[in-house]
């Protein structure tokens, strides 16, 4: 294995009802756990989401309503996940932009603390685009040389996707095996701090606005200047964690101003 792993690294893939992070739920999860003596384990799942699965979502990863109505929710089974990442860290296939959020998102809907501060996050896609600039599908192809069968199942493309981070392991030899070197390269510009991207770590590891009228600016520094701003975040439609993040900052200001 190429790998060099000091705890478990766990590649997952969810399968969802559609693509926005604030509003997708989960139909189907899948998770390949990998040990540090290279011992795998598997778990999948799939989920009853509590809403209609559109048919364009049915289109692309097969999962009709019919297919999960006896399903359990995903608070139901919201422990069992939590179990089995146990203390690992994360990898995936565009999951910093997409599977980590939706995640958190079912975890808070749950009332679970699951901490994603302390993990480190691999994200195989953008290994891939940084080098290579492809999907999932020709990056199995490219680096395993193996056509990808049953795309977006979620079994098999977490399976897929762990092959192509081995392969790309051993292709780039400027790729280091550890999961704390993995995870920097997985990083984009700017860390992200709510997963969302709608708050990123500038150079200071202070949080910024990174979209709209304040993008680029220190979120404390706005929500000084312009108190309302932290309410209307908070009453509008961002995800979860995103209005965690900036509650947080909102209470360290709160704070500041009584010292």
């Amino acid at each position: 294995m190429n790998l060099k792993l000091n705890r478990p690294l766990c590649f997952f893939d969810l399968e969802t009802t559609g693509l926005d992070i604030t509003s997708a739920r989960i139909v189907e999860i899948a998770i390949l756990k990998i040990k540090p003596d290279g011992t795998k384990e598997m778990f999948a799942k799939r989920i009853n989401p509590e809403i209609p699965i559109p048919a364009e979502s049915t289109a692309i990863h097969g999962i009709s309503d019919e297919d999960v109505k006896n399903e359990p929710t995903f608070k139901a089974v919201a422990q069992q996940v939590l179990d089995f990442f146990d203390d690992g860290d994360l990898a995936g296939f565009n999951s910093n932009k997409f599977d980590i959020p939706v995640l958190v998102e079912e975890f808070l809907r749950c009332n679970i603390e699951f901490d994603f501060e302390t993990r480190r996050f691999v994200d195989v896609q953008t290994i891939y685009h940084k080098m290579e600039q492809r999907n999932l599908a020709a990056a199995y192809k490219f680096y395993c040389d193996k056509s990808l069968e049953n795309a977006h199942s979620a079994e098999a493309d977490i399976t897929a996707t762990f092959e192509v981070l081995e392969s790309q392991i051993t292709k780039y030899s400027e790729l280091e095996g550890n999961v704390a070197a993995l995870s920097e390269f997985s990083k984009g510009k700017n860390a992200a701090a709510d997963f969302a991207y709608r708050i990123v770590y500038n150079e200071k590891n202070e949080e910024v606005l990174n979209f709209g009228k304040h993008k680029g600016k220190r979120v404390i520094d706005v929500f000084s200047t312009e108190p309302g701003y932290y309410s209307w975040m908070m009453n509008g439609e961002f995800p979860l964690y995103t209005k965690k993040v900036i509650t947080r900052v909102y209470q360290k200001l709160q704070a500041s101003k009584k010292a």
